[in-house]
């Protein structure tokens, strides 16, 4: 049974990272607020090498709709302008000399729609890892089962593994429901 047990742990225990996962991918999807989660996946140019840009400078909201950037070194502040305008994320970068502005616009409404699809995409992408974690852990029970474990215990085991993965895809949908509220708010 200690076998049984340690598969099933060991599935709950990766179909919650699967859902950190996603948590953190969806943070990065715009919902129409400035957030630092926005500008994570840029790379600058420093000094010949191409870094994370929270790296080479501290990221923070002002307000709702505006980004700070400060970074560490002065002489950073045109190569993290010409990052971010690299990026193609529709920012518009100010750069005063001392800090790098980003006025976030308002989405419109078939961006909206899109910021939602994607968002939908990510869930869906965790709701098939979740089944394919399943899918793997019933075949270990059932390779259990061959190697002489009673069929009850498959049984019972194969049923937790379902309520763990009812549970996870309950968890995906909460989180891409409320992505898609925050999405669609205006």
């Amino acid at each position: 049974m200690s076998d049984i047990k340690t598969i099933i742990e060991s599935t709950q225990t990766q179909m919650e990272k699967t859902i950190v996962h996603l948590e953190t991918e969806l943070q990065k999807v715009r919902a129409g607020k400035a957030s630092p989660a926005m500008l994570e996946n840029i790379l600058v140019d420093y000094y010949g090498s191409k870094v994370p840009l929270s790296n080479t400078a501290s990221v923070s909201t002002q307000d709702a709709r505006t980004l700070i950037i400060q970074p560490w070194e002065k002489s950073m502040l045109t190569p993290i302008e010409k990052a971010i305008q690299m990026a193609n994320l529709g920012f518009n970068p100010q750069n005063d000399g001392v800090l790098i502005r980003i006025m976030v616009p308002p989405l419109t409404e078939d961006r909206r729609k899109q910021l939602s699809k994607t968002a939908k995409g990510f869930g869906e992408d965790a709701k098939v890892g979740v089944r394919n974690l399943r899918k793997e852990a019933n075949e270990q029970i059932k390779k259990l089962q061959k190697d002489g474990l009673p069929e009850d215990e498959a049984k019972a085991g194969e049923a937790k593994v379902q309520v763990i993965t009812d549970a996870s895809v309950a968890k995906i949908d909460k989180h891409i429901e409320q992505k898609e509220k925050e999405i669609m708010t205006v």
